[in-house]
């Protein structure tokens, strides 16, 4: 477990895709919220 995160901050491509996998998720889970609460705030026409 030790080599795993010695070789995670010394290669940069490691650490650049996990970066970015986790700014992709980050954005994703941003939206769903978004969405969620733009329906849930949204008036229902009669």
């Amino acid at each position: 477990m030790n080599v795993f995160f010695r070789d995670f901050f010394t290669d940069p491509v490691l650490f650049l895709s996990f970066g970015i996998l986790g700014i992709v998720i980050a954005l994703c889970i941003y939206y769903v919220y978004y969405f969620v609460k733009k329906v849930n705030e949204a008036e229902i026409p009669e």
